[in-house]
């Protein structure tokens, strides 16, 4: 691999999920993108109101979803074929040619079941190893994987995972071999100064005006674990990682917010 090759590795969630409109204008950005990329996406509201047609309860602790068995089964279904067989078909006739991957396909992602402290979250689990050989091969023949949430533990255990840490821990993995971008796309400008205002967008953070942010208790508490993803990767030689509307991906005016060591 070519260390001065760029590597996108794209997050996709929020309400551009769920906007067939959105996600649609998404994917356009998306396979315009030149040279290799890959490509995350969440689904946690489309599996919430499969849930409650179905009448299964939906347990949330802290923006986290209890897993439970049945849980497991629904959320797989959704995440690994409605949403992302649904998002390969857009991509190929876009002509972006793209592959699906859940982390046990190609034992590209290993979790281990989050061990029981105070909460019990069931069949969730916490990326342990990335394994990039078979992505490789992909990318260097121009075929951009596509990830949903859903790893495995080696012992043939699928388990719920967090998309954003999915999306980071692909993208400390690849900083061996590539230049790697990491880009968190969704309805929001960016980080916001005040939830109630998309237009104030914090366009830069670092990672002492982080804690600055944090003691001030201006962060909104739902953006706090993508955000120690992003500095997660930081830490671990991601190049660059931004947050924003997927209009940060081609327009260079875009406002956005990109977060840096120092």
């Amino acid at each position: 691999m070519d260390k001065n090759n760029t590597l996108k590795i794209i997050k996709i969630g929020g309400n551009v999920i769920d906007d067939p409109k959105a996600l649609a204008a998404f994917l356009r950005v998306f396979s315009s993108l030149d040279g290799p990329k890959v490509l995350v996406h969440g689904g946690g509201k489309s599996a919430t109101a499969l849930a409650q047609k179905t009448g299964l309860e939906v347990k949330m602790v802290e923006g986290r979803r209890i897993t439970d068995a049945a849980t497991l089964e629904l959320i797989t279904m959704v995440y690994a074929g409605k949403i992302n067989k649904t998002i390969i078909a857009q991509l190929q006739a876009l002509d972006c040619n793209a592959v699906g991957f859940t982390g046990a396909d190609g034992n590209t992602i290993t979790s281990e079941k989050r061990p029981v402290s105070t909460i019990d979250y069931g069949f969730v689990g916490d990326v342990k190893l990335v394994e990039t050989s078979t992505l490789e091969l992909l990318l260097n023949n121009n075929i951009s994987p596509v990830f949903c949430a859903i790893t495995h533990d080696k012992n043939g255990q699928l388990l719920n995972t967090n998309a954003d840490t999915i999306a980071s821990e692909l993208a400390i993995a690849f900083a061996a071999q590539f230049e790697v971008e990491l880009y968190y796309c969704f309805e929001k400008k960016g980080v916001l100064k005040d939830v109630n205002d998309d237009n104030s967008v914090i366009q830069t953070i670092t990672k002492s005006s982080y804690k600055k942010l944090l003691d001030a208790q201006l962060i909104f508490s739902g953006m706090l674990p993508k955000l120690n993803n992003c500095f997660h990767a930081l830490d671990h030689e991601v190049s660059k990682v931004c947050i924003g509307t997927p209009e940060m991906l081609l327009d260079s005016k875009a406002i956005f917010t990109t977060l840096t060591i120092q």
